[in-house]
């Protein structure tokens, strides 16, 4: 397994095992997407956050993104922040990502380091376009498809990055972040989302989740408009992931309060078997 399998596997049982039902040669490209991605998310996510590393991680990519004659080629010497930046820069250029894509991923990075709270829809939006819209962009490219795509391609990365808000809420509170519109919480009578809170004002707790539910549904209604786009081969690693998503979905609906007692997130076996369900349909 290479280093980018392994790293790309410790950050995301849905993604990694989602991704093995893309051909050979698009899995690659994305085990190297997702090397940069997995790095720089770790480092603002891990406690205490490391602040020095992805300081280094985003000077290396800043230094390399405009450099046409970077050399990508691994080396044994390489570190770890050198090796992701190649993948990255290889990627970047194969498939001509928009710079300014990947300045907006560590944009948001570096807000996870300096920002902790947003007031309002727009400033989660902002957020969530760096962290995670960006992703569904560059992985469009990746996979080919047509510029019509690319709206629903950012839509799926904001519907599955809202679901990990929804799912992370106690992880979150350990790093004191608040991704959802405070003017929200505001809105239902929480002060904020401990525990405490939510067991404080059980119903409150519930509408709330329940609204924030209901806008995942919405925006991952709308992303799969853009299936239509995705050739049938290609469409099975999302579709096997955008089902897990929706168990977790499932999996809160039922018991909002679950978030502060367990991480709700499909094991290996799940993903793997809804991935050979979605590949014997479109056989």
């Amino acid at each position: 397994m290479s280093l980018e399998q392994k790293i790309f596997k410790k950050g995301s049982t849905t993604y990694y095992f989602s991704s093995k039902f893309f051909p050979k040669h698009v899995r690659q490209d994305v085990f190297k997407l997702y090397s940069f991605v997995r790095v720089a998310d770790d480092y603002v996510d891990q406690i205490p956050q490391n602040k020095k590393e992805f300081k280094i991680l985003k000077t290396l990519w800043q230094d390399a993104a405009d450099d046409k004659t970077f050399d990508t080629t691994h080396k044994k010497s390489d570190s770890l922040n050198v090796r992701v930046v190649k993948n990255m820069h290889e990627v970047s250029h194969k498939y001509s990502f928009d710079p300014k894509w990947v300045d907006a991923f560590l944009d948001s990075m570096q807000a996870d380091l300096d920002k902790k709270t947003y007031a309002s829809l727009d400033g989660s939006l902002w957020y969530i376009y760096g962290s995670a819209e960006v992703i569904g962009l560059m992985m469009a490219k990746v996979m080919g498809l047509p510029e019509i795509s690319m709206t629903y391609a950012a839509l799926q990365g904001r519907a599955m990055q809202w679901i990990n808000f929804i799912r992370d809420i106690d992880e979150d509170n350990g790093l004191k972040r608040l991704y959802f519109p405070a003017e929200e919480l505001a809105t239902f009578g929480l002060k904020n989302l401990s525990k405490q809170t939510a067991e404080a004002n059980p119903k409150a707790f519930r509408d709330f989740m329940n609204f924030q539910l209901g806008r995942y549904h919405q925006w991952q209604r709308q992303a799969e408009k853009g299936f239509e786009y995705i050739p049938k081969r290609l469409r099975i690693p999302l579709e096997t992931a955008v089902d897990n998503y929706n168990w977790t979905a499932r999996k809160i609906a039922n018991n909002p309060a679950v978030v502060y007692d367990k991480k709700i997130k499909p094991g290996k076996s799940r993903v793997v078997a809804t991935g050979i369900k979605r590949a014997i349909s479109r056989s």
